[in-house]
This record gives structure tokens, C-alpha cells and sequence, in this order.
């Protein structure tokens, strides 16, 4: 059983709209509100493997407006209040930065964790195992801890993180971080053996957090604090609206870990926690094929939703057509996803560019479709 730590407080960042998952994936019913691996949605998932850390009164979620009631159903467990929906999106510096205050008001202790709402993790017990580690970490100085993923091949599509040395306790210092290198450069990361995926996990001190943010955002800090000191007052929703659209939309990587890591790593106190919890963040339909092969290790790899199937000379292909019996004959590779006002039609290879799609209809206008 996971050991409850009385200073932690997890965040769960869902204020992405998951336009890789188009059709299915919209504007309110984004990605993490879908059931993409299981029954539990993503965001069910995500809150549900980290409620044997914190209480439900520790943990929170960043939102957007047309997210939160959508949320507030999805997670019962967890007080309306905490469920913030942000006025317009400001990317994860500013979002996780708010929180830092926050908490750092309510408790000068607080240690926390960021997490993405639409992860999978394979093996529940080791993650909490590791998070326990990287907690304490956090909680012992002015450290900022990640969790990173061993590369298993040369992917462009995630940032890297470069480790060094290793400390006392088995975490390694950090160098820095690289986002999302090209295929040649991907591909020598793998080869060296001491670079990580940036899972977007994080475990500091709120009290870190929010010196770093002074340090290296410091127009963006105090527009944070002030709208942090109205939390829980009558004036909170009006000083948010007005004051969160002049935060700097930056993540958090470019704004605090990139120029903290610039220090060098033996006074950046950035350290790296090597995953081994089975970990994958379903970027595209590509990816989701392809983790629900590897775990249900069919005889083929066609994955088929729909009411029966009939398949001839056929492989790799993707297909989501509720309802509809599924005829496929002589064809590779497809990912075909159905929903009542669109169909979607691509390659796997191709799948990586659904969002072109959501920007092709965010400038037509086309609001029913988004």
C-alpha cells in the first residue's frame, strides 16, 4: 500500500483539447475525458492512481471552461472548488504556477507533483513507489525532480532529458533538457544510453515553485500571486479573468527548466527519476493501436470497435465504427474513426497530423465539428 504523504498535493493539468483524437476527441468532451484504454476515463484513471498518495482535499486539477462541469461529474471525490478552470489558456508554467501559490498560502509545506491527465501507467504500485521517492526528494531542499521514460526508440515527438551522475538515493543529476530533437539527433540520444523521455511529471516543493517562477518569470509571478491571495473570496472569478489573460503563455520546460538546468548540473538540484512503471501518453490513434496491441497480443494487429467484423488480406489497421459491422478487405495500415457528424480517414503514418485537421476547422469556423 502507497504511504500517504500529509504534505503532498497532486496537480493534474487537463486543460488540452486532444486534437490528435479527432473526431472523438472535442472541445468538451476532450481527450482526457475519454475512455481511450478501459472502462475509467483518463482522467478517472489519472486522479484514481494518486488518491492512495493524498487525500481527496489534496488534489487538484487545472482545467478550461469547457472541461470543468464535464470533470466535476467525472470526479466526485474531489470539491468543485478545487477543479480550476483557467479564462484562456496560458500553457503549463502559468498553470501550475497558479497552484504554487495557492498552496503555498494554504500550506508553506506543500509539496507537488505535476501530472498530465491523459497518461497511461502500466504498473500502479511501482509508480506510486517512485513518486514516494521523488516526494521526499522535493521535500528535502530547493531540489525540482522529474520522472523519466527510457527511450525504446528514436522519437521526435517527446523532449529529452540528459542525465549525469548519479546521487546517494538513485536519482541522477540532470544536465538539461532538449525538446523534441529530429530523427538524426533522436536517434544518437538512444545510443548514448543517458537520456530519458520528459514524461511532463514533476515533483517539487510549492515553495520552490513559486521562487523559480519569481526568478525566471518575473512579470508572471506576481500577476499568479495576487490572483492567488483572492482564492476562496467573493472577487476570485473576477480577478482571474482579468488578470490570467496577461500571464506570458510559456511551459513550464522553457520558462523554469531549461534556465534552471543552465546552471549546471551540480547546482541546478534538477534531478531525473528513471520510470519503470509502463508508461505511455497516447499522443495520436497511431499510438493508442499500437498500445492495445502490445497488451492484448492478438494473432493479428487489426483493432476493430464496432458491432462484428470481417477481415480479408488485411493488417495494421486502426478502426473505431460503434454500432456498424466492420468489413475490411485488402487493405494496410488505415486508421478509419467514425463518430455521428464525421469520419475520419488516414494512414498510421499519417496520424501524427490529425491536429491539421482541428486547425483546418477552428478557421472555417466550423464550430459544430470542434
Amino acid at each position: 500500500m502507497a504511504k500517504t504523504f500529509s504534505n503532498f498535493y497532486p496537480v493534474i493539468l487537463a486543460g488540452g483539447r486532444g486534437t490528435r483524437f479527432w473526431p472523438l476527441s472535442r472541445k468538451r468532451r476532450a481527450k482526457q475525458l475519454l475512455a481511450l484504454d478501459g472502462k475509467q476515463t483518463m482522467i478517472q484513471q489519472t486522479v484514481a492512481r494518486l488518491l492512495p498518495m493524498a487525500p481527496p482535499s489534496h488534489c487538484w486539477v487545472i482545467t478550461n471552461e469547457d472541461l470543468r462541469r464535464a470533470i466535476i461529474r467525472q470526479v466526485p471525490r474531489l470539491r468543485p472548488a478545487q477543479i480550476i478552470a483557467e479564462p484562456v489558456g496560458r500553457n503549463t508554467a502559468p498553470a501550475i504556477g497558479l497552484a504554487a501559490f495557492i498552496l503555498l498560502r494554504q500550506n508553506p509545506a506543500a509539496v507537488i507533483g505535476m501530472f498530465p491527465s491523459d497518461h497511461v501507467v502500466a504498473d500502479e504500485v511501482r509508480y506510486r513507489e517512485l513518486l514516494q521517492k521523488g516526494v521526499a526528494i522535493a521535500a528535502g531542499g530547493e531540489n525540482i525532480v522529474v520522472i523519466g521514460v527510457t527511450p525504446t526508440r528514436a522519437e521526435t515527438g517527446y523532449g529529452y532529458i540528459e542525465a549525469g551522475a548519479a546521487t546517494a538515493d538513485g536519482a541522477l543529476h540532470v544536465r538539461r533538457f532538449t525538446e523534441k530533437p529530429g530523427t538524426e539527433r533522436a536517434a544518437e540520444f538512444l545510443q548514448a544510453g543517458n537520456f530519458y523521455w520528459n514524461s511532463g511529471m514533476f515533483l517539487w516543493s510549492a515553495r520552490t515553485l513559486a521562487d523559480a517562477l519569481r526568478e525566471h518569470l518575473p512579470k508572471t509571478a506576481p500577476i499568479l500571486e495576487e490572483i492567488a491571495a483572492a482564492f476562496g473570496t467573493s472577487k476570485f472569478s473576477q480577478i482571474f479573468r482579468r488578470l490570467y489573460p496577461k500571464c506570458e503563455n510559456v511551459s513550464v520546460d522553457y520558462a523554469i527548466l531549461e534556465p534552471r538546468s543552465a546552471k549546471g548540473e551540480e547546482l541546478s538540484n534538477i534531478f531525473c527519476l528513471p520510470a519503470s512503471f509502463g508508461w505511455n501518453d497516447l499522443g495520436s490513434w497511431t499510438a493508442l493501436h499500437e498500445h492495445h496491441i502490445a497488451k492484448q497480443q492478438p494473432q493479428h494487429d487489426n483493432l476493430i470497435s464496432g458491432a462484428g467484423a470481417f477481415t480479408l488480406n488485411v493488417e495494421g489497421n486502426y478502426v473505431h465504427a460503434p454500432g456498424k459491422f466492420v468489413a475490411l478487405l485488402g487493405v494496410d495500415n488505415l486508421v478509419v474513426v467514425e463518430t455521428e457528424d464525421a469520419l475520419l480517414i488516414t494512414t498510421r503514418g499519417q496520424a501524427q497530423d490529425v491536429g491539421k485537421v482541428v486547425k483546418h476547422l477552428d478557421e472555417k469556423k466550423l464550430h459544430k465539428l470542434v
